[in-house]
């Protein structure tokens, strides 16, 4: 029976999110015992790392399973600038730090503290699925910029392009979701003092952080000297990092008045991140030769599976992705491929899904109809099958093309 459920309108103008929706159909169908290939998800297929497991038992062991202050209790807080300040010479203080259930509450904590209705929010394309939506829940307005003229790298040129007299706020990721690029430094930094000429802040996911590959660089805006860093926040995440997505524990990095603000409003959503988390991520950031050991050692893996996976896409016929420099996507190409038989990027996605039971992530909510995203976070036995797939479904290319 229909209960005709009054849905918010902040709720009722946001869409679901297209990645999990995805990663649902392939739970869905592998329960239904079909031989799905899952190319969707951005999961690390790693398992957390042992010693970080041991350290929430150590948390549990000390009866660390009570609320903490909602900012995140103090070895946390404090391991983030000490770790900041050790790998990255960052200069910031606890008070600036705040833990949040996931780099995805953080990031909704730093808009909805800052946004009002009508405000102007800048969004480089293509995009993570989530910013777009975020903006609408707080009724600001979503002004894209197509980066595809630059290969999906933003520039400062193109954000001083965009500004209009409401812009309140840029948000940008590098290394990228979904496309993988990543910003070099440099530019980062023109792109950010563009924005603070203007009092335009910045949100920063830099949930994959430590995933650029060589000879990318890694680079965190919380370096930037505290004149300019006061209008940025930066988010991140452990669960990318440390293969910890089920543990839902990041951290945003910010002045202390937008740093009390979203603590404000975590007071009254979530409270805290769980606590033994808490202190297993604060130990973890403590261990850093052991942490970062587990790091490089996901990273060579990702690394190798590019390599490998980046040429065998573009064999396939109708099929072309740049190398990545960074996460673990291939951003696909395959507006080749439309015309008779498919209208759009979606239509491609479900072939794959139809004819080859592979699932894949469209490009449309991502902003970038005509591209499919493929995740590189599973085995090189997944992969090798897929591949396998992709030519049985779609053919390769002559040697000539």
């Amino acid at each position: 029976m229909s209960t005709n459920f009054p849905v918010s309108e902040n709720v009722s103008r946001m869409h679901a999110s297209s990645t999990l929706k995805a990663a649902q159909t392939a739970r869905m169908l592998r329960e239904q015992g079909h031989d799905v290939i899952d190319l969707s998800v951005g999961e690390p297929d790693f398992d957390t790392p042992e010693f970080i497991k041991q350290y929430a038992w150590e948390g549990l062991q000390k009866g660390l399973t009570k609320y903490t202050a909602t900012a995140g209790m103090k070895p946390l807080t404090d391991a983030v600038v000490e770790f900041y300040a050790e790998r990255f010479g960052a200069e910031f203080s606890a008070a600036e730090v705040a833990a949040s259930c996931g780099g995805k509450q953080g990031l909704f904590n730093a808009a909805c503290a800052l946004l009002n209705p009508g405000d102007d929010v800048l969004i480089p394309k293509p995009y993570w699925v989530t910013f777009p939506e975020i903006v609408t829940f707080c009724r600001a307005n979503s002004v894209f910029i197509d980066t595809e003229s630059t290969e999906f790298i933003l520039t400062a040129e193109q954000v001083r392009n965009a500004i209009t007299e409401r812009t309140k706020l840029l948000i940008v990721n590098s290394p990228s979701n979904p496309s993988g690029r990543v910003i070099p430094a440099d530019e980062m930094r023109r792109i950010i003092e563009t924005c603070v000429e203007r009092g335009i802040y910045v949100l920063t996911d830099e949930c994959y952080l430590f995933f650029a590959y060589p000879p990318g660089e890694v680079f965190t805006s919380a370096t930037l000297p505290k004149d300019i860093r006061q209008f940025v926040c930066v988010a991140g995440s452990f669960s990318k990092t440390f293969a910890m997505t089920g543990w839902r524990i990041g951290y945003t990095i910010a002045n202390e008045e937008w740093t009390r603000a979203m603590t404000k409003l975590q007071s009254h959503s979530a409270s805290h991140p769980t606590s033994f988390v808490q202190y297993a991520c604060a130990r973890a950031l403590q261990d850093a030769d052991a942490s970062m050991a587990a790091v490089g050692s996901m990273l060579a893996e990702y690394e190798r599976r590019r390599d490998w996976l980046i040429p065998q896409l573009n064999a396939i016929r109708g099929f072309k992705c740049a190398m990545p420099e960074g996460a673990f996507y291939a951003f696909v190409d395959v507006r080749e491929m439309l015309g008779d038989e498919f209208t759009t990027s979606a239509d491609v996605a479900d072939k794959m899904l139809n004819g080859g039971q592979i699932v894949a992530t469209d490009g449309e909510p991502f902003g970038a109809d005509g591209f499919i995203r493929i995740s590189y976070a599973t085995s090189m036995q997944n992969l090798e099958n897929a591949i396998e797939r992709f030519r049985n479904l779609f053919g390769t290319r002559s040697m000539s093309a």
